[in-house]
């Protein structure tokens, strides 16, 4: 027990046949996944309510595509028992969300992403939740090498990202029981529009530079491997998990994406440059190896979630960020700075005195 939470059984009753419609928290409800996952899952038939601290919800690429729920605003390492009373299923998506991310405050990712975690399901196996589906990351294996690797690979984060979600993965099998299903979804590198859009992301990043400026930009020499999958992708993979049967997914980890939707990031720049007229690839001088380099297998999910299937490739993804972004005209300021990229608006938090080092609204660490 790693948070003073006490794990005393829930109330003595069978899990919830999560095929009939079930009330769901999802976390981070107001991010780049949520704002998709929201919709999914009220066009599933189930009763959603959203809870978030709203570091981001100003940073809006579409607003008609946003469906407003029932919300509390709060930090999730804020939680408290009456946020999670009531639910069936807890959908966890509120993290720091990326490598970069999570170099800015390593500390801070490792209280929100890995001990905040442990302690949301915590109180969640408490209160009487069945399922709780936590949005892991294929990040965790770090230098994976050239083989697919599978969910029973060692990991081997190379960043505090990838070390929470490790750590954060060990703790809530620990929490597993009769009446407690955790289940860990590694979801590949993701892409694809959101109505809070990011560009920070490799797919959509090197699309947006095509779009705006003729020029595919490489940061790396585009030799790493990346696993990759479509925003709805995601989302149509946790319903999928929330709704299977409870021997399919309790207490195990599935890779999300399909085995053809691996690729080296080099490989990616030509399907754009392909995408996008009149584009030309270039590689800034010096540009290194990316270290963080990993193919992975995706045999699991297609067994235990049969009826789930990737909808998406990578050339659709990327004809479908191009026709949304041209119209847009977006300038590399822009798509680079804190509306679409998540260390860039923090940043702009901090430098305004908005929120702390540790990443809380600084008018509620003076209260």
């Amino acid at each position: 027990m790693l948070s003073g939470v006490p794990l005393a059984p829930p109330p003595c009753r069978p899990p919830a046949p999560l095929t009939d419609p079930v009330r769901i928290l999802v976390t981070g409800h107001q991010g780049y996944i949520g704002s998709v996952l929201v919709p999914a899952l009220l066009n599933a038939g189930h009763d959603v309510a959203g809870l978030d601290a709203g570091l981001f919800s100003s940073c809006t690429f579409d607003a008609s595509g946003l469906v407003h729920v029932e919300e509390t605003e709060r930090d999730v390492r804020d939680v408290t028992s009456m946020d999670l009373a009531g639910f069936e299923a807890v959908v966890h998506l509120a993290n720091l969300s990326n490598d970069p991310l999570g170099n800015l405050a390593p500390g801070v990712t490792m209280d929100v992403n890995h001990l905040a975690t442990v302690r949301l399901a915590e109180l969640a196996r408490a209160a009487g939740a069945s399922r709780f589906a936590f949005a892991s990351s294929c990040s965790l294996y770090g230098d994976g090498g050239d083989n697919a690797v599978t969910e029973d690979a060692p990991m081997r984060p190379l960043t505090p990202y990838g070390e929470a979600k490790a750590l954060a993965e060990r703790d809530l099998s620990r929490l597993a029981g009769e009446h407690f299903s955790p289940v860990f979804l590694r979801n590949a590198t993701v892409y694809g529009l959101s109505p809070r859009l990011r560009f920070d992301l490799v797919v959509n990043h090197l699309t947006a530079w095509a779009v705006s400026t003729g020029r595919v930009r490489l940061l790396s020499d585009g030799r790493a491997w990346r696993p990759l999958v479509h925003v709805e992708d995601v989302c149509s993979a946790i319903i999928a998990a929330l709704e299977a049967p409870r021997t399919a997914v309790h207490n195990v980890a599935l890779n999300v994406g399909r085995a053809a939707e691996n690729y080296r990031v080099r490989e990616v720049a030509d399907q754009v440059a392909a995408a996008v007229p009149g584009c030309r690839i270039e590689t800034p001088g010096g540009a290194g190896a990316d270290a963080r380099s990993y193919r992975v297998s995706f045999s699991r999910i297609a067994e235990r979630l049969p009826e789930w299937a990737p909808a998406w490739t990578v050339p659709d993804g990327i004809a479908q960020l191009r026709d949304a972004l041209v119209p847009r005209g977006l300038s590399p300021d822009v798509f680079e700075g804190p509306a679409f990229s998540r260390i860039a608006h923090l940043r702009e938090l901090i430098d305004q005195g908005r929120v702390d080092a540790g990443l809380r609204p600084a008018a509620a660490v003076a209260a």
